[in-house]
């Protein structure tokens, strides 16, 4: 459980000033590169370079491109050009020159083709069906970049869980072939970007190069292959962003560009986690400053939003990612803590430009409500738009281990699993919501589910059967254990046999246990049959009340019409009454047990173990 390597110490909390250093080691000019073409021709360079504020004008003589402003912030280090991109702007590089009142210097820049015609892509949807992979816990593909000269952390030590363990981007792409076998048309990683911290980096939430893979992980160029190689076998690629904070370490943190760049607190204040004080009609504005305004960690500084140069930057780096990798969309950690208005911007200005874009934002709260507050389109507020296609589904996770877990009640065990969902109504699009069962963040499926094989099966079921994008942790679908994820000690574990040393590898079939192979079987099947089911990836639901604790659904596209029934309770249940749905079974009488190798079953014998849940295909 150790945390810090020896010497190192925790961060302290400190006001910071923008000062200037005296000395800037890694000019910049950010972002890297544009693209002509885009659907808005505004574009804000941020120049850094040791008193690069001296400059007071900028000229650009290249047809179609002309300088809008030339802004400075408090720190002399920063400069802020403003260009308008007009359509007639055709791809090349060209100068800007810089002119101050006894110097100049000049600054090369390159405008790309729009690869918009070269990065064709289809939206993220319910037809998915999505893989989270923690780099550092999947494979080390490439030891070499184990040790990188130069970063705050070096070395690997897989006997620590909050240190590096390893793995790489080339790892994850060397077991493609594996997440294409199980059925995964999606993948999703935690941040890959830079994390050049001390200590507690390898989860990736500590940016420190917004424009940078961490050379541990890989390099911008893997990474775009990656995304290409994907691509290849029909997996989409999904980025993990963060727009609340950065590491301590961050260029811009270390020579702050303006006072108001972070949030900052006469003593240290962390934020009160309580996303419910953006929504709340009686909310006190300390309460709801709290939240917005503090800090999660003392060494991940609380971006200021509402600061239009740090807004701009972060906006146009998720354009950048987006373009030059030809990734398909973004997880957005923390989505209920920056500032509101500005995450509106970002999700219009994403789509904007790419309408096909995936996106989704972690809503980590309580209460269907509460998490409906921050999806778009049609809401239950709603003075705004948030324009947020999806969130991730608590809800629905806290249901689904309860019905699990707990047995029937009025409203508890299976029936909060109706009371969710028959709060549908509060979202525009349901289905774009991200369902899952476990993530990086907390316990993992097999062990809150206490090892029971049965209510694991049928919690991968109802994953993959309900409405919504199906998600699950690597490892997952081979029964990993572990508890508590980043805030305990087992969540994060390393994938046995993507690392060298490890006595067997669980990506062969052949070293898995009976119960392994079970789970890896019962999801593969199921995951290859959706793939083709119309009813499960588009078509409607319909959900009858429990009766005495049996659960009965149905998803239905034309056609073809598929009936789910789950049995909340411990106890098992011969032959169900299913008089209650006759209205949706006229004509039925038979039926296929898509959870059981398609098996028949006679539609009056339909019998379950206690927490099983079974797919009948109506036939």
């Amino acid at each position: 459980m150790q945390r810090l390597p020896l010497g190192v110490e925790h961060s302290e909390y400190i006001i910071r000033e923008p000062v200037g250093l005296e000395k800037v080691t890694v000019p910049r000019v950010e972002p890297l590169n544009w693209w002509t073409g885009m659907q808005s021709p505004e574009l804000e360079l941020l120049v850094y370079d040791r008193n690069v504020a001296a400059y007071t004008n900028a000229e650009v003589a290249y047809p179609g491109v002309r300088v809008v402003y030339v802004q400075r912030e408090a720190n002399p280090n920063y400069l802020f050009i403003g260009l308008q991109i007009g359509p007639g702007a055709a791809p090349g590089s060209f100068p800007i020159t810089l002119t101050g009142e006894d110097s100049s210097r000049t600054i090369d820049y390159a405008l790309l083709p729009h690869p918009r015609n070269t990065q064709g892509r289809s939206k993220l949807s319910q037809a998915d069906f999505m893989y989270l992979i923690m780099p550092d816990r999947f494979a080390n593909g490439d030891p070499t970049n184990d040790t990188v000269a130069g970063m705050a952390q070096t070395g690997t030590n897989r006997n620590k869980i909050f240190f590096r363990h390893g793995g790489d981007l080339a790892g994850v792409a060397q077991h493609l072939d594996y997440l294409q076998d199980l059925g995964v048309t999606a993948l999703w990683l935690n941040p890959v970007l830079e994390n050049d911290q001390p200590y507690e980096s390898y989860h990736g939430y500590a940016i420190t190069d917004h424009y940078r893979i961490d050379r541990r992980f890989g390099s911008n160029e893997a990474y775009r292959r990656l995304v290409e190689a994907a691509h290849q076998r029909g997996i989409k690629v999904i980025m993990d962003v963060i727009f609340n904070h950065v590491g301590d370490r961050h260029y811009q943190i270390l020579d702050l560009p303006s006072t108001d760049w972070i949030h900052q607190w006469p003593e240290y204040t962390q934020t009160t986690y309580r996303a419910t004080t953006l929504l709340d009609p009686h909310v006190s504005d300390y309460d709801r400053r709290r939240m917005t305004d503090g800090w999660f960690d003392k060494h991940m500084p609380d971006l200021n939003q509402q600061n239009p140069h740090l807004a701009r930057y972060l906006i146009q780096n998720s354009l950048w990612w987006t373009l030059y990798s030809g990734q398909d969309g973004f997880r957005i950690d923390t989505y209920s803590y920056p500032d509101p208005n500005f995450m509106a911007e970002w999700n219009r200005r994403l789509l904007e430009e790419s309408p096909d874009l995936g996106i989704f934002g972690e809503t980590w709260v309580h209460g269907p409500a509460v998490q409906a507050y921050f999806a778009g389109g049609r809401g239950i507020h709603q003075d705004f738009d948030t324009h947020l296609p999806g969130v991730t589904d608590f809800q629905l996770y806290y249901a689904i281990h309860e019905a699990l877990n707990t047995e029937p009640g009025w409203t508890d065990g299976v029936l909060r699993l109706y009371y969710t969902l028959a709060q549908d109504y509060l979202y525009a699009k349901p289905e774009n919501n991200v369902t899952f069962l476990d993530n990086h963040d907390i316990a993992r499926l097999f062990t809150s589910l206490g090892q029971d094989t049965t209510k694991m099966k049928s919690a991968l079921t109802l994953l993959l059967t309900l409405r919504g994008i199906p998600m699950i942790t690597y490892g997952t679908e081979l029964a990993f254990e572990g508890s508590g994820g980043g805030f305990g000690e087992g969540g994060r574990i390393d994938f046995r046999g993507g690392f060298a040393g490890d006595t067997a590898t669980l990506f062969d079939a052949g070293n898995r246990t009976a119960t392994e192979s079970a789970i890896f079987r019962h999801l593969r099947d199921l995951a290859h049959y959706r793939k083709t089911s119309k009813a499960l990836t588009e078509g409607s639901l319909t959900q009858f009340v429990p009766v005495d604790g049996i659960y009965v659904y149905f998803r239905q596209a034309g056609d073809e019409q598929l009936m789910v029934v789950f049995n909340g309770n411990s106890e098992a249940r011969e032959a169900i009454d299913l008089s209650p749905y006759a209205g949706r079974l006229a004509g039925y009488t038979l039926g296929k047990l898509i959870t059981q190798s398609m098996q028949p079953i006679d539609l009056q014998r339909v019998s379950l173990a206690g927490k099983e849940v079974v797919v009948i295909q109506l036939e």
